[in-house]
């Protein structure tokens, strides 16, 4: 596949998250509740986490912000989902070497996390990318 191919596939899925978001709205009852925003942009978003004997029980966003902020989430939620913390934490890790265009491990198979990959290109737009996946942490940290 070319690259101008694979460019596109990637920004085909990411849209597709954008425009059909995964778990987006909120869990209730024992829910970890984070809410983050990136200031110079204006995303914001409104994670909660259930969280069972170190496992990601689910996952739900909302909020609101660019595309790239938005589908980053989705994608977050559902790769998260049913993993034990530490396996959480790697895969945040994991994601930020990515968006800094450093080698990272290929433990986890990313599946719709690497359409952002290309994001690194664009120093300003990490921080949309990686805004869920702080929520996140500072979540199953919590």
């Amino acid at each position: 596949m070319s690259f101008n191919n694979l460019d596109q596939l990637y920004r085909s899925v990411i849209m597709d998250h954008y425009k059909n978001p995964r778990n987006k709205g909120s869990l209730e009852n024992d829910a970890v509740t984070i809410d983050m925003n990136n200031p110079t942009c204006g995303d914001r978003i409104h994670l909660t986490l259930k969280v069972t004997d170190g496992v990601v029980e689910d996952a739900k966003f909302d909020g609101e912000g660019c595309s790239i902020s938005m589908s980053s989430a989705s994608m977050m939620t559902q790769i998260v989902k049913g993993k034990k913390i530490e396996e959480a934490l790697e895969l945040s890790d994991i994601f930020s070497k990515m968006m800094m265009g450093e080698e990272y491990s290929e433990k986890y198979d990313l599946e719709d996390v690497e359409a952002l990959q290309g994001v690194a290109k664009f120093p300003a737009r990490i921080k949309c990318a990686t805004l869920a996946w702080k929520a996140m942490e500072k979540g199953v940290k919590e």
